[in-house]
């Protein structure tokens, strides 16, 4: 893989350590701050909003600026953020913190996804997709256990401080791996923002776009609030949380390099193996949750489910969108945090539940029952192999941008979606 999109995945292991270090550091922000376990849970969701509005937004405005520029600015406010949500003593400017923190990931990411599509060739979309969101799994892995760490030995603000200064190597690997463009390709000869935007019109986008949200819904209601199933329910102690956040990231690393191995060829299989094992992952984790055995062995085996269904939903939205060059990171920004924002907000409802703090996971198998459903009826989308076709614009950029792998005999004519 060429090293730009590498030191892309840096930056994204820095930020996604911030997206997801709150799953350890609920109970003592709560506790810090005068709030409930469920309002500081919300925190997440507060990010994930940001995430939403900020992907199309500055993907929009990010089109006329120079690549390295953008990327390098969204990073700079990106650690500032978490050095003020460091300092500060209030939740009201610990939730506006995150909210600007998610506005910064939100253009970086759309910036870097579209970037990313564009270093490899057009069928090798999936496994871009998969090494620049290896540096979320990685974060997972690493990143936010240690945060996790961090916070049990000191306090939750050292976690806020590491997070800020990870973004100075991240910030140095922009510069260094990106070259200066003068504004992100495709704007001056490929399609104006109008017919960017129109692509979300197509039913096909729309269907993958959901079922990727639903899915990280699913994985975001759970992971926010583990640290109390593992505390709580399974009755270990709170250094057992890093190794329960560990054993996810594991499982996530693993599922993200499975969905870019087969992702871009056999979507369908990923999804007809991947789906059935959540469905069922989530109710035996809530059943099983008082044996640590099982606990952390689910929670291995979901946190690969989940990124290898979730990959794989995401690389079909960059397909579908391939007619937005410069808007389709956005639009697969959007779909990853539509589900992180509803995650931790349907969890936070499910604690009230008699099911306390197993209501989350719960609420995850229920959202992964409503995608299943969903994807049935569509499983002809899901299932073909899908490669990029060079229309009027270049490569996967023209009307008829996506082809199955092997046509039928009138391979020009578009099937009605």
């Amino acid at each position: 893989m060429p090293l730009p999109l590498l030191l892309l995945a840096l930056a994204v292991f820095a930020m996604g350590t911030s997206e997801f270090m709150l799953a350890g550091l609920v109970p003592d922000i709560a506790s810090d701050l005068g709030v409930t376990v469920g309002s500081a849970g919300l925190l997440t969701s507060a990010f994930a909003v940001g995430m939403i509005v900020g992907a199309p937004l500055l993907a929009a405005l990010a089109r006329a600026w120079p690549v390295r520029a953008s990327l390098l600015g969204f990073v700079l406010v990106f650690s500032a953020a978490h050095v003020l949500g460091a300092v500060t003593s209030s939740f009201t400017v610990l939730f506006a913190t995150r909210v600007v923190a998610a506005l910064a990931n939100a253009g970086f990411l759309a910036v870097a996804l579209t970037t990313a599509t564009r270093l490899v060739p057009p069928d090798r979309k999936g496994r871009a997709l998969a090494v620049l969101l290896s540096g979320t799994t990685l974060a997972t892995i690493a990143g936010v256990p240690a945060g996790s760490l961090l916070g049990t030995l000191l306090d939750w603000r050292a976690t806020f401080w590491a997070v800020a200064a990870l973004c100075v190597p991240a910030a140095l690997g922009v510069l260094r791996g990106i070259p200066a463009r003068p504004a992100q390709e495709g704007t001056a000869e490929g399609p104006d923002l109008r017919a960017e935007l129109a692509r979300l019109r197509h039913p096909r986008l729309l269907l993958v776009m959901l079922l990727g949200a639903l899915v990280n819904a699913a994985t975001f209601a759970s992971f926010t609030f583990l640290a109390p199933v593992v505390t709580g329910s399974a009755g270990l102690g709170e250094l057992w949380v890093p190794v329960a956040l560990v054993l996810f990231g594991l499982g996530s690393f693993a599922g993200i390099t499975l969905a870019g191995r087969w992702s871009d060829r056999y979507p369908g299989l990923v999804v007809a193996v991947g789906g059935p094992l959540l469905l069922l992952g989530w109710p035996a984790l809530a059943v099983l949750a008082e044996e640590p055995a099982a606990l952390l062995t689910l929670v291995f085996t979901q946190g690969m489910a989940s990124f290898a269904l979730g990959g794989t939903l995401i690389a079909r939205v960059l397909y579908e969108a391939a007619g937005a060059p410069t808007m389709a990171g956005s639009y697969a920004t959007a779909a990853l945090n539509a589900g992180a924002a509803t995650g931790p907000l349907v969890a936070a409802l499910a604690l009230r539940t008699g099911a306390g703090t197993l209501g989350p996971l719960w609420a995850s198998g229920l959202l992964v029952v409503g995608a299943l459903l969903i994807a049935l009826p569509s499983r002809r989308v899901l299932s073909a192999a899908q490669a990029t076709r060079t229309g009027p614009n270049g490569p996967g950029t023209g009307p008829g941008d996506v082809l199955p792998v092997r046509p039928r005999a009138r391979p020009h004519r578009q099937e009605t979606p």
